[in-house]
């Protein structure tokens, strides 16, 4: 905020001040006035008390439109309170009474089993009573504990006092600071909240006094109110409606049969031809081609690794499997890139389409992986097409969201000279828009092509065979020197690919 010299405003700059001032608070403005001015005088805090605030807490945050100073207040002030209330009417000894109540409970069976011992004179009997007089010690321990716990009522009640009372002192101190922030944010923008809402002054007190009774009631007497303990529900209600979803799942795959078959036999017509290139293929001709790739795309320095890195699959027996893990990757990433590059630019010029695609995509990345598992064997069933199907749906929004931003992100001036110079759409976006953007869309192809990889371990679940499987065998056999090296081979794949599409970048 730039400074002000209060002598050197003209007189009509300081009523117009005054008058802004007067218009935000609505209320007390002739406290506010003077305030406000101390505070412009220099940049930064500056210490002033407000009263009102530090006795109404979070409700005059509330009142004036400061939410989330409401909340932070709410939450000092409540943990305050739950001290007063445990000092008040806590059950303070609960714990350890309970405590006492099962080893008095055991103990009576220790009793019993002694007396049945006596009558038939088992040779258990001394330990039963050693173990008794154990118990009996606990017991007497315990319940000593209880009453101890339970005269610290006073200890808690004034930590609870002080805490309230600097929190209180602490919010006076920061009120008029963070409400002259706001006043200097209304002044550019009058959309922000500001005055004393009457609306806002009844929906604060009632959150507030709903938070801190409720908060203390619980933690003070937790036997009070059952409800607080646990959330009201019913077991056959998801069960009920896990029938249901049962049911369409079970529907959708009786209709859909003949979707569901084409999609499988395309995914393993891919895959079969991806692993003929690569598994078949003799391996001095895979490595050559993948060295050679890194060197025209990234560098000597990256061939070098890639070559040892290949010389560690091989060496080591993971050629094979690595070369199926990476047909099952590429399968995945290519329908990905296919289909997400082209959506991508599609929600990118028209951004409605864009907020119905974007809860998807949330959903999509959202979701733990392994509940991909479930709607795909359903489906689908197990095996590689259904790990290329997870791994597609786990690895594909990158791909959309870098594209979407990429092209958002290409200045409107260029677009504007390219159509001054006669640019068609269709020039526009293959000469200006995808060439500005490349950058951020390789990005996401990276992105993509690495959480595509990162579905290895994941797919192995569902018969998706490759570097995944070495790693549950050493998670189910505790090998773990195997399960190290399977994943250092998985780690190697994911630097190749990394290398190779980030090029030179």
């Amino acid at each position: 905020m730039q400074h002000v010299d209060k002598e050197k405003i003209q007189p009509e700059t300081k009523e117009r001040l005054d008058g802004l001032i007067t218009e935000f608070v609505e209320q007390s403005s002739d406290y506010y006035k003077p305030t406000f001015g101390y505070m412009m005088e220099a940049p930064g805090y500056r210490f002033t008390f407000n009263k009102a605030a530090g006795l109404l807490g979070p409700i005059w945050f509330g009142a004036r439109g400061l939410w989330s100073w409401f909340l932070t207040v709410l939450l000092f002030e409540v943990m305050a309170y739950i001290q007063i209330g445990l000092g008040l009417f806590g059950d303070l000894g609960r714990d350890f009474r309970a405590r006492a109540d099962q080893i008095a409970q055991t103990l009576e069976l220790r009793k019993q089993q002694i007396a049945a011992a006596e009558q038939s004179g088992a040779a258990s009997l001394d330990a039963l009573k050693r173990a008794a007089q154990s118990l009996e010690s606990a017991l007497a321990k315990a319940q000593e504990t209880a009453v101890a716990a339970d005269s610290t009522g006073t200890v808690y009640l004034l930590v609870g006092i002080v805490l309230l009372l600097l929190i209180k002192a602490a919010t006076a101190s920061l009120a008029n600071w963070t409400l002259e922030g706001q006043f200097a944010r209304w002044r550019s923008d009058r959309s922000v909240a500001h005055g004393w809402s009457q609306t806002r002054l009844l929906i604060s007190s009632v959150l507030t006094g709903m938070v801190v009774i409720l908060t203390t009631i619980k933690f003070a007497q937790p036997d009070a109110i059952s409800l607080l303990n646990t959330f009201p529900t019913d077991r056959n209600w998801r069960l009920n409606v896990g029938d249901g979803v049962q049911a369409v799942f079970d529907w959708t795959k009786t209709s859909g049969r003949g979707f569901f078959d084409t999609l499988t036999f395309g995914m393993r017509t891919l895959l079969d031809w991806i692993e003929v290139v690569l598994v078949d293929t003799p391996w001095p001709v895979v490595a050559l081609v993948v060295i050679m790739l890194a060197y025209l795309s990234a560098g000597a320095r990256v061939a070098i690794f890639t070559g040892a890195a290949l010389a560690y699959l091989g060496l080591l027996d993971f050629w094979e499997k690595a070369m199926t893990t990476i047909a099952l990757l590429g399968a995945a990433a290519l329908i990905s890139i296919t289909l997400g590059i082209p959506l991508g630019v599609y929600c990118a010029r028209r951004p409605k389409v864009f907020s119905i695609v974007r809860p998807i995509l949330d959903f999509m990345q959202s979701m733990p992986s392994f509940v991909y598992l479930i709607p795909v064997v359903a489906f689908i069933g197990s095996g590689k097409p259904a790990g290329v199907v997870a791994t597609m749906i786990f690895g594909s929004p990158p791909v959309v969201r870098f594209t979407v931003l990429g092209l958002q992100q290409v200045p409107e001036t260029v677009r504007e000279a390219a159509r001054a110079f006669g640019a068609t759409p269709r020039y526009l976006l293959w000469r200006v828009e995808l060439p500005l953007a490349r950058n951020t869309i390789m990005a996401g192809i990276n992105q993509t092509i690495l959480l595509s990889l990162a579905m290895v371990v994941v797919a192995s679940l569902i018969g998706a065979k490759g570097l995944g499987e070495d790693v549950l065998e050493a998670l189910q056999y505790a090998a773990a020197g195997q399960g190290i090296l399977a994943g250092l081979a998985i780690l190697f794949c994911a630097l190749i690919l990394d290398r190779i599409v980030a090029g030179k970048r």
